[in-house]
């Protein structure tokens, strides 16, 4: 059987001032950004960002308004999709029901006239893990095996970028996760660059090299999914990317540690950990990042570490962790995930607590910014209908 080889002389993929209007909405906006060759990149946005359009563009199936593409240093900007070395993997599969799996896979090199096509088509079924199914047809498979045909489809023509549009949207959880490693496993074999557009969080992190959080058609930030994670630099970025407890305040001391003066109390984090430039800040943690105790237990709380007090108002067990609801004394509502490390002695609803993190787990955002941006609509309509006086309360 023949070996499947990494795929040669990979180049980067440049966007350079990439836009696409239609009518007067910018779908993408002068966005330019370089693809480093042979990277999983993630473009991670909410529907109507501007991924899927960016997606489409480089693929050739949308003419953009202005700017250019080029992989490496042929520009590709208005070449016909066929003629491009790029393919697509879209949601739908798009397999052909009445071709097995062997042929489905072999159709591009069929089409191209390659001769001897046998081993390399068996070797590709064998990245993927489907050399036994080679006959079935595709109805006779799961969705996640459906997905590797199409994979392996799109890979055996050997092009400088994969695409890959929603690609694990119609799997199940369990299945999604599963395919996740997957994918990661074989952009790594072969060394094409994977371009995966989505809207799922975990996806892009799982998967990804790189991450790109597109807002309404530009980039709001882009890095590692550790870098982005842990170190936000925009509001929508803090709220899209996982969740963030965010507290609005203003800068009262500056030196190697901030201070922040919020709702009478104090707080502190890194200099270097925030990208605020005036007075104005709202300072950020992660769930996970804060310890919940109960209020007696309150000398327990390490020093220099900010801590606030409120009350437990839910509390969620997910297996992994625990998610509980904590009400500042100041009325905003927080969210703590803490890890269950022991069965028992949890806090419960209508708890008197303290919850306290290190200051190195703080973030600090521009406070003119929406301290809402980013955070999901149906979200934002639930939290106003559960804090609108009842029938009868006033106005």
């Amino acid at each position: 059987m023949a070996e499947l080889s990494k795929t040669d002389q990979v180049e980067d993929l440049h966007l350079v001032n990439l836009t696409k209007r239609f009518g007067e909405v910018a779908a993408v906006d002068d966005l330019t950004l370089t693809i480093p060759a042979g990277s999983f990149f993630a473009l991670l946005g909410a529907s109507g960002c501007g991924k899927t359009t960016t997606l489409r563009m480089v693929a050739g199936l949308e003419d953009p308004t202005s700017g250019s593409i080029r992989i490496g240093d042929k520009d590709v900007t208005r070449l016909r999709a066929f003629k491009r070395p790029v393919n697509t993997v879209f949601q739908s599969y798009a397999l052909f029901p009445h071709l097995d799996i062997f042929e489905n896979v072999a159709f591009g090199l069929r089409r191209r006239g390659v001769k001897n096509i046998k081993p390399i088509v068996e070797a590709m079924l064998e990245l993927v893990e489907l050399g036994h199914l080679a006959r079935r047809k595709p109805t006779q498979l799961s969705g996640g095996q459906q997905q590797r045909v199409a994979v392996a489809r799109a890979l055996i023509n050997k092009p400088d970028v994969l695409l890959l549009d929603e690609p694990l949207g119609a799997l199940d959880l369990k299945l999604r996760r599963q395919m996740q490693i997957e994918l990661k496993r074989i952009q790594t074999e072969v060394g094409t660059t994977f371009v995966h557009v989505t809207h799922d969080q975990e996806e892009a992190m799982t998967m990804a090299d790189t991450i790109a959080v597109m807002n309404a058609g530009r980039i709001e930030q882009m890095g590692s999914p550790a870098e982005i994670y842990e170190l936000p630099r925009t509001v929508f970025v803090a709220n899209f990317l996982g969740q963030s407890n965010l507290i609005e305040g203003r800068v009262s001391g500056a030196g190697e540690m901030l201070d922040v003066a919020a709702h009478e109390r104090s707080f502190r984090l890194p200099r270097e950990r925030s990208s605020a430039t005036g007075a104005s800040i709202i300072l950020g943690v992660r769930p996970e990042k804060m310890t919940v105790l109960d209020a007696p237990d309150a000398a327990r709380v390490p020093e220099g570490h900010n801590v606030l007090s409120g009350r437990v108002t839910d509390v969620s067990y997910t297996g992994v962790s625990t998610q509980y609801l904590v009400q500042a004394s100041w009325g905003q509502e927080l969210v703590v995930f803490e890890q269950n490390l022991i069965v028992g002695d949890r806090c419960e609803v209508g708890d008197e607590v303290v919850v306290h993190w290190s200051p190195r787990h703080s973030f600090g955002l521009d406070g003119n910014e929406d301290i809402h941006a980013g955070v999901d609509s149906a979200v934002l309509a639930l939290e106003s209908v559960d804090s609108a006086p009842a029938a009868g309360d006033g106005e």
